[in-house]
């Protein structure tokens, strides 16, 4: 269940809300990126960073909903991602924001 290009880096993130309903079959990709994210190894490469998670008793669908440090926001629906797509995802973005990142990729 790790991120496939190392370890999850929140430093170009401003906040991150997980909302799901946990009494539906399809949280659990939601729950295990939750978990992840919200480690506190994960947590200390930004301590600035929000993680909110929002339990809700309304059948709603499992939602992700990232901030970036520069404004941009990432939506990613849980019921149709597994967790290491949405961790992708979210380090994807990461990498591309942070410039030390992309200095780190060129050595």
């Amino acid at each position: 269940m790790a991120a496939s290009k190392g370890a999850v880096v929140l430093k170009a993130v401003k906040k991150v809300i997980v909302q799901f309903c946990p009494f539906e079959t399809n949280v659990r990709s939601t729950r295990e990126f939750l978990i992840m994210v919200g480690s506190e190894k994960v947590r200390a490469t930004n301590m600035n960073c929000e993680v909110i998670t929002e339990v809700k008793h309304d059948r709603s669908e499992p939602t992700v909903d990232i901030t970036f440090l520069d404004g941009e926001r990432l939506l990613m629906k849980g019921s149709k991602l597994t967790t290491e797509e949405m961790l992708s995802a979210l380090q994807t973005r990461c990498s591309a924001k942070d410039p030390q990142a992309k200095a780190g990729d060129k050595k």
